[in-house]
């Protein structure tokens, strides 16, 4: 069946839509952080379908809520009063930290991103926007032209005059072998060097936690230390959360706050976990921000009242099973163990990240070469040891991925951990 499937796949998608595996598997059901495939196998879910599966497969409370729901209405579109919605935008407010807050709602974290530029250069009246290197904001057109990951970025034709700016990988680069200290003010020496060349431009777009990069991240108050030189000439920060929000770092709710010693951005963009699986994405910004187009705007599909019905309850869920601080406490003994095990296996450069975010970088041993070879080789042995992972990087795909949902216990930590090491062990 799964063959048949394939083929269907091959004669009617577009040759880039990227599978995973030599033999890609269809995925059936879930159930908490398990998944099974069409032939009945079972695995252990540590990718959680691209960090969207944020709290559990088939949770009771969000599958309720969306029966509910289904059953009196699923759709009307942002041209009718909508209670979910209003109701989700308030939650959101008052978690966000950003003052006098509006929500739009879209329908992934590309259309957020696109959204928030959309706002970031209306607002400043300039199409300059700064961006990380080996980033990752989305696939649509204006995405892909900030995206600082050639891999995933098929053009270089753009709406958008781009700078990439230093610091999103701390260990590579021309900064990485000095000290956090000294490896931030050689960053914000640059960025100033970089103003000092261009008009101001509209904003900088970050992710504190580089999701498709890899899971990389830059010193802890990085993106501060930007900001203090971006606000002197008014530049907008915009901070990519669609991967970070919502407790997934384990330390902080929103990825930003490891570097919020001058308060929240002006933007937040967000999407993937808060759905649990259903489509939702959204922009957080400041009224005078939000509200500076001058042209009328509705979304069909953004804030439809089923998905909105979904995010409450799985915001709920998350909020009063506190999720977060499963996530630090169960993310820091897996980290904890993964680096025991690579200190064991020479291709592992480094394991990085926080909380359930958890980067593994694979290199050939005793060089900094990429190893993209041995990710693939590892994505299958987990695979066959009945573990799903992901990868990512900016450097020829060099990173494991590893991303649970966040009701991952200590027993299923352990043995997808068991599992990842006997994969690693098996790289030649």
């Amino acid at each position: 069946m799964t063959d048949d499937l394939l083929g269907r796949h091959r004669s009617v998608l577009p040759d880039w839509l990227a599978l995973y595996y030599d033999e890609p598997l269809e995925i059936t059901h879930g159930e908490g952080r398990h998944v099974w495939d069409s032939d009945g196998n079972r695995y252990l879910d540590f990718f959680g379908g691209i960090l969207t599966t944020m709290t559990a497969h088939a949770l009771p409370e969000v599958t309720k809520a969306v029966g509910e729901q289904a059953g009196r209405i699923l759709h009307s579109s942002t041209l009718y009063l909508n209670r979910p919605m209003v109701e989700l935008a308030e939650r959101i407010v008052h978690l966000s930290g950003i003052p006098d807050a509006r929500v739009f709602f879209t329908t992934s974290g590309t259309e957020a991103n696109d959204t928030a530029l959309l706002l970031a250069t209306t607002y400043r009246r300039t199409n300059t926007v700064l961006a990380m290197r080996n980033s990752y904001h989305g696939r649509s057109f204006s995405a892909v032209g900030i995206t600082g990951n050639r891999g995933w970025s098929p053009t270089s034709l753009s709406p958008l005059q781009t700078l990439y700016v230093h610091g999103g990988v701390r260990t590579r680069g021309p900064f990485a072998s000095l000290d956090d200290h000294d490896f931030v003010a050689a960053c914000v020496d640059d960025l100033k060097d970089l103003l000092g060349h261009t008009r101001p431009p509209a904003a900088l777009i970050a992710e504190p936690i580089q999701g498709v990069g890899g899971f990389t991240s830059p010193p802890d108050g990085l993106y501060a230390a930007f900001r203090e030189v971006l606000h002197e000439r008014g530049v907008l920060w915009i901070a990519d959360e669609v991967q970070t929000g919502w407790g997934r770092t384990g330390e902080h709710f929103w990825g930003w706050q490891a570097h919020g010693r001058n308060g929240p951005p002006d933007i937040v963009t967000f999407a993937k976990g808060i759905g649990n699986g259903m489509s939702i994405g959204g922009v957080i910004a400041r009224s005078e921000i939000m509200n500076c187009l001058d042209a009328h705007s509705i979304s069909t599909f953004g804030g439809t009242q089923i998905t909105m019905a979904a995010g409450l309850a799985n915001l709920t869920y998350l909020l009063e099973h506190d999720l977060q601080g499963n996530a630090r406490r169960v993310g820091g003994l897996l980290i904890q163990r993964l680096r025991a095990v690579a200190a064991q296996v020479p291709a592992v450069r480094e394991v990085r990240g926080r909380g359930l975010m958890i980067g593994i970088e694979l290199t050939k041993p005793g060089t900094d070469e990429a190893y993209p070879e041995a990710v693939s080789a590892v994505l299958e042995a987990a695979r066959a040891g009945g573990l799903l992972i992901g990868k990512g990087g900016g450097h020829d795909t060099s990173a494991l991925r590893i991303a649970p949902p966040l009701t991952l216990n200590v027993a299923e930590a352990e043995e997808g951990a068991a599992i990842l090491e006997r994969a690693l062990r098996s790289i030649p």
